[in-house]
Order: C-alpha cells, then sequence, then structure tokens
C-alpha cells in the first residue's frame, strides 16, 4: 500500500542524513498518515489521510455511535 494522502497527494520525500562527521545517507520523511472512515456518496470508506487534512477540516469524519452506558 502507499503512503501518500488521498486528499493532498502528500508523499514521502527524500534527502540526506547528515552525521557530525558530515558523512551523507540516503533517507525519507514519511507524511502523518491515519486511516479514517469518511462519508462519501456511495456511503463510508476507509482512506488515508494526512493529519493537516483531518484538522483543516477537508474530510468529514464518520462517528460511530457508542453503546449507552448501563448504570
Amino acid at each position: 500500500m502507499s503512503r501518500i494522502c488521498t486528499v493532498c497527494g502528500k508523499r514521502p520525500i527524500t534527502g540526506n542524513q547528515i552525521s557530525k562527521s558530515i558523512r551523507h545517507t540516503k533517507r525519507r520523511w514519511m507524511p502523518n498518515l491515519q486511516r479514517v472512515r469518511v462519508q462519501t456518496e456511495e456511503g463510508t470508506k476507509r482512506i488515508r489521510v494526512c493529519v493537516k487534512c483531518i484538522r483543516s477540516g477537508k474530510i468529514t469524519k464518520v462517528i460511530s455511535k457508542m453503546p449507552a452506558a448501563e448504570a
């Protein structure tokens, strides 16, 4: 499964990790993706969305009904 946000298209970026001795090794920065249930035209669906899209309100999360607590 690819690590791409389905809303904004954010994906991993590559670069170099630089040590104190100025040695360069390849590394990747991963986006903070979460699996979220989202309301679509067809119904509910699970998609991978970055946290920036969730916080900015670009998606509407489905709230599941919690069972009533018995006293």
